[in-house]
């Protein structure tokens, strides 16, 4: 098991630019700037997490807000048509999730005799494996759309480009690709919004002064630096001390530096930007004796049935996982002839006390690894497929 000291200092290396990983931040410190911070962005995410969406809000995997729409009249096909895949990775229960999800789409798509198959392949969080993948899948010329999702959007821009050079459709959804080529992008409104709402929950539950241990999953992606940097300015705005900690989501590292920190001092909140990391963390405070804090989550039944059964205070950010079904449903349009909307800005809803138990008995059998958001209730395999959790 990693001693305390040597998982910190572990994590104090790994920082992304701008962090304070590992080192406590004073209110009011100069020493914070965050170059993954945009003001604009924040502001028109903030203004998003609010607005009206147009579509059905029984089916929020259809929903969109109003913007430019692709034609797609090049991209119509009379027959099947195949489209190939390159997944980031399988590596957390939100992308599980997800994948469960886009598979039993799939599986109506070609009952419907519009797609005919997906071909798949895995990065297992590699930049290097992903750029091989997308240009295999370029080079054999068998595709009729690229779905990538990517690992990170500058290592994987060029091979974007080179997919966006074919003339094919190329639909990128959950983390940005690092270029505008692309003939849709589809996500939840983003980051910055996803760490507005958790951030300003701490800052309503903590007084000034008070300090907040910030877990964070991994440098450099997108949709995670984007929820550090909104939350680290919220913080900083209420005057609230912070320290944190690159952990890659794993059990054993956060539970030390939460150990560490209680050992140091108090500890008012703990603030996640993954769900999975929750857990642990209230593990930790289980384990030393301690009182359970404020600590923030996602949408994960494991942390929202923590939540419910241990009375602390709570609140669960939301990503939706149901964008995995939207990024086949999106291809789906275009070879229908259908327009799209360019960026495909899904609504992002989080969970809020008031909302615990409808959210708790809607998703009742599943698993703890299972996301709410997961948008696969209207689909034949529901809700068998999902509480077996059988990953294709």
């Amino acid at each position: 098991m990693f001693a305390v000291l040597g998982a910190a200092a572990m994590m104090i290396t790994a920082c992304a630019p701008g962090s304070t990983a590992g080192a406590e931040t004073s209110p009011g410190s100069t020493t914070t700037a965050n170059d993954w911070f945009d003001q604009a962005q924040f502001d028109l995410e903030n203004s998003q997490r609010t607005a009206t969406f147009a579509g059905d809000p029984s089916t929020p995997y259809l929903q969109y807000l109003d913007g430019p729409m692709v034609d797609a009249t090049a991209f119509k096909k009379n027959a099947p048509a195949k489209v190939c895949f390159s997944n980031a990775a399988l590596s957390n229960t939100w992308r599980q999730t997800g994948w469960i999800t886009m598979n039993e789409q799939l599986k109506e798509l070609q009952k419907q005799g519009v797609i005919s198959q997906m071909e798949t392949r895995n990065a297992q969080d590699s930049d290097n494996t992903q750029v091989a993948d997308i240009d295999y899948f370029v080079n054999q010329q068998s595709c009729d759309a690229f779905i990538i999702a990517p690992n990170s959007p500058q290592a994987t821009a060029p091979a974007v480009e080179r997919a966006c050079n074919t003339g094919k459709p190329v639909i990128i959804f959950d983390r940005g690709a690092g270029t505008d080529c692309a003939t849709t992008f589809i996500h939840s409104v983003g980051g910055m919004a996803w760490g507005i709402d958790s951030a300003t929950f701490v800052t309503e539950n903590v007084k000034p002064g008070g300090h907040v241990v910030a877990l964070r999953t991994a440098p450099g992606v997108d949709v995670f630096e984007q929820r550090w940097a909104a939350a680290q300015h919220i913080f900083s705005e209420a005057g609230l001390k912070y320290t944190d900690y690159i952990t890659g989501a794993d059990p054993t590292k956060i539970k030390a530096v939460v150990a560490d920190e209680l050992a140091k001092g108090t500890v008012d909140a703990v603030w996640v930007d993954l769900g999975d990391q929750s857990v642990p963390a209230i593990e930790a405070f289980e384990d030393t004796g301690k009182d359970i804090p404020v600590v923030t989550g996602e949408d994960n039944l494991s942390y929202l049935r923590a939540w419910k059964n241990k009375g602390f205070k709570g609140f669960a950010s939301v990503y939706d996982a149901y964008q995995w079904r939207t990024a086949l449903l999106a291809a789906a349009s275009l070879f229908r002839g259908e327009s799209i909307p360019k960026d495909w800005v899904l609504p992002q809803v989080p969970v809020t006390s008031e909302d615990l138990d409808k959210v708790l008995k809607t998703n009742e059998g599943m698993p703890d690894s299972h996301y709410a958001a997961f948008g696969g209730e209207d689909l034949p395999g529901f809700p068998q497929v999902w509480q077996k959790r059988v990953i294709p």
